[in-house]
């Protein structure tokens, strides 16, 4: 299949609910490749010419090179575009076009992310990010005085602060796991959930990818035997979701939330939450709702006015995703993390917090230099090179997260390994 009829192919097959005018500018866009050659099979993580037109397709700075995609990613210039047209057609008449044209795309939207997803339409919820679904989910549940809940010290901040207040204001419980990296023994890492289980506890809370390090956790296996304990399942998923190869029933989880704007792509400011049809009576709105404890899962989007050009780009996000394939993606970003990690990993007095199994790890790589703290290295990496990324002194942690993304270069890649050779010897 030539590779130009691989894109358009792709682009017309995929499910975005964006209007023609710009799946036609995406389409438009593919005329940069023409000239590229065949592509036989998904192993094209080191195919130079199919990823310089994926980086083309975004906007990012020449100057700086960005290396905290795990914090928020740019979008690429057709969801800017969709973005900017939703939002002008806004202003020509708010009320109007908002709420009766651009809204009545939220049905499709629905849809096309619980095909990406891999669930119900009835089973997605359209939001904001992951902070918003998870904090409705943890403050909707039913907990009374003396439950258990399972988590991990290295879980989101405000994941763990929404516990915390739960625990301060509901008299409930936290037990807290607590974990070294990297770890690389999936029994292990169960273990370490399965052995706080009582029979007081009534929900885990697991998230999906350690964010400071990129660790990735077994969670259905931690699923699994929570289940077998009439224990309930909470995935924090904001780094694995479009990043990582999997569809939600995968993880066997009740309860879900993602933000878009990270490895989707999607305009900043977007998630999606899911919850098992059978749970979401069980679950109270965080907001005010004409059924409040019903089993519809559009209770929890009574939020009065939002953004409604942001939430309907969020088609095109998917439209590019699926253009590129979810597998492709998920090798060509473990190809980046592994190419500059091969090259500094013998250097010596170089560590790292993550893992090379491609089972427990993702994009996401946290580097530590003996002796030096990881703001070091990461003021280092700005002054000189200007290479953004993001010191983590977490628990036992300090060290520095580097993150690419589908348009990070292998050029961008050997100047970060020559600004880490330089900071060693420095």
């Amino acid at each position: 299949m030539k590779r130009r009829n691989f894109i358009r192919n792709s682009i017309l097959t995929a499910g975005a609910v964006s209007t023609p005018i710009f799946t036609g500018q995406l389409i438009a866009e593919n005329k940069k490749v023409r000239s590229i050659q065949e592509v036989n099979d998904l192993d094209s993580s080191d195919d130079r010419d199919f990823w310089r037109w994926i980086r083309e397709s975004y906007t990012v700075s020449s100057n700086i090179i960005n290396l905290n995609n795990g914090g928020v990613s740019p979008q690429p210039k057709v969801v800017q575009d969709a973005h900017n047209k939703y939002y002008e057609m806004s202003n020509e008449a708010p009320s109007y076009y908002m709420w009766r044209i651009i809204d009545a795309g939220r049905e499709p939207l629905r849809e096309n992310l619980s095909i990406l997803a891999g669930v119900s339409p009835d089973e997605i919820a359209i939001n904001r990010n992951s902070t918003e679904g998870l904090n409705t989910i943890i403050f909707g549940l039913n907990l009374k005085a003396g439950d258990e809940v399972v988590l991990n010290k290295y879980d989101y901040p405000n994941m763990m602060n929404a516990w915390k207040q739960r625990e301060k204001r509901d008299g409930i419980k936290l037990v807290w796991v607590d974990m070294k990296f990297p770890m690389e023994d999936e029994d292990e890492i169960a273990k370490l959930y399965i052995d706080k289980f009582t029979s007081k506890t009534k929900i885990v809370h697991i998230t999906h990818v350690i964010n400071w390090v990129g660790q990735v956790l077994p969670t259905k296996k931690i699923a699994n035997e929570a289940h077998k304990r009439g224990i309930e399942v909470i995935v924090d998923a904001a780094h694995s979701f479009a990043q990582i190869n999997y569809k939600i029933p995968d993880l066997d989880c009740d309860y879900f939330a993602t933000s878009l704007h990270k490895w989707l792509c999607a305009p900043f400011g977007t998630g999606m939450m899911y919850i098992k049809k059978d749970k979401i009576k069980n679950i109270w709105a965080l907001l005010s709702s004409d059924d409040p404890d019903g089993d519809n899962i559009r209770k929890f989007e009574s939020i009065g006015t939002r953004s409604f050009p942001i939430e309907m780009a969020i088609g095109s996000a998917i439209s590019f995703h699926n253009t590129i394939g979810s597998e492709r993606k998920q090798n060509r970003l473990r190809y980046l993390r592994n190419y500059w990690m091969e090259r500094v990993k013998d250097i010596n007095g170089v560590s790292f917090y993550n893992s090379f199994k491609t089972e427990y790890s993702c994009a996401l790589a946290n580097i530590k230099i003996e002796g030096k703290a990881g703001a070091e290295l990461a003021e280092f990496l700005w002054n000189k090179y200007k290479i953004h990324t993001v010191a983590i002194k977490i628990e036992s942690i300090d060290g520095v997260r580097i993150t690419p993304n589908v348009y990070t270069s292998e050029e961008d890649l050997d100047k970060l390994v020559r600004g880490i050779e330089k900071f060693v010897k420095s």
